[in-house]
């Protein structure tokens, strides 16, 4: 190639080049079930650069509770600019680190079960912990938790650690705000029941549940959606259960450290748009925080409806979680 096009060539892609180069780059620490290609993440990403002139760039830990142990270490030197896959069950020991900022974001109009108005965090997507139950090894599913601790001993169950797993601590709070001081108790009568406690929802659903290992496993309300919509089977069911389901509301929320606080602030926003939340049903397999419409997959018409929601104060968590996790294992280690 002569010298002087190649010359030409680059001073044409260089001012290109240098011109992405200033573009900034958003850190977002969030789990493996968002930035996985599955998950919502990459559509996230293209539709969100689409418009904000900048990188998203995912920093993939392995848990909400592994995102708040790294915001805890980082401190103020942490690269985070937003955090997003903390939960009810554990933003207010987040918000207790004093390392995160106000989002300044109304957040009238939002759909979900419980009234939402908190200055910090801003909801992504909620659902139901529940237990799926495979329909051809169990046509008939307990309806309560009463008749699964009554069911014959040979009726086993998968669940999580609450020490390690969302879900894990969800059923520890489900049971806890049904029964209150009796759930030791309780424990113990499931303990039976139980043919694994897994580290992680993945570890139990994929490696377990889905080859058979057993007929019931703690995922949620929403999960059947997906083997609906995608695997096109209503084999995998969630079992409706007569005192009501446990509440999840999975949020994010800015870093008060970030070197892009009005970019962080700008996602926070676009979490609540049509372009974030088209991608939660069948991505992230849970509801969307804002009305869709048509655009909520027909699936989701064909789920439980729980008579009654479940839910703990993000503030009485915090206060009582330790104790309620000596108190479980305890009953397990009896």
């Amino acid at each position: 190639m002569p010298a002087r096009l190649l010359a030409l060539l680059l001073a044409c892609v260089l001012p290109v080049a240098t011109l992405a180069d200033k573009r900034p780059t958003l850190n977002v620490y969030t789990h493996p079930s968002f930035a996985s290609e599955w998950g919502p993440g990459p559509a996230v990403k293209t539709a969100f650069e689409a418009h904000c002139n900048c990188t998203l760039n995912y920093v993939v830990l392995d848990s909400g509770g592994d995102i708040l142990q790294r915001l805890r270490l980082e401190g103020e030197h942490s690269k985070a600019d937003v955090v997003l896959g903390l939960d009810t069950g554990t933003m207010e020991a987040a918000r207790q680190t004093g390392l995160l900022a106000s989002h300044d974001i109304p957040l009238q109009g939002l759909a979900l079960p419980v009234d939402w108005s908190d200055d910090l965090f801003v909801p992504y997507d909620w659902g139901y912990f529940a237990f799926v139950y495979d329909t051809e090894q169990l046509p008939q599913p307990p309806a309560s938790f009463e008749d699964l601790l009554a069911a014959p001993e040979d009726l086993k169950i998968i669940i999580q650690d609450p020490r390690t797993s969302t879900p894990g601590l969800g059923l520890l709070l489900w049971m806890r705000h049904i029964y209150g001081d009796q759930a030791a108790e309780k424990w113990a009568q499931l303990n039976k029941r139980i043919l694994a406690t897994t580290k992680s929802w993945s570890d139990g659903y994929f490696s377990l549940f889905m080859n058979g290992e057993a007929p019931m496993i703690l995922s949620y309300s929403t999960s059947p959606a997906y083997h609906m919509a995608i695997d096109k089977t209503d084999r995998y069911q969630a079992a409706a259960f007569r005192e009501g389901h446990y509440l999840q509301v999975e949020v994010a929320a800015r870093v008060r450290s970030s070197g892009q606080p009005e970019l962080g602030r700008t996602f926070l926003q676009f979490i609540l748009t049509r372009d974030f939340q088209r991608h939660i049903p069948l991505k992230n397999v849970m509801y969307p925080v804002i009305e869709l419409g048509e655009e909520l997959p027909e699936v989701f018409s064909r789920l439980i409806k729980p008579t009654e929601t479940r839910y703990f104060e993000p503030a009485t968590v915090a206060e009582h979680r330790r104790a309620w996790l000596d108190e479980w294992l305890d009953a397990m280690t009896r």
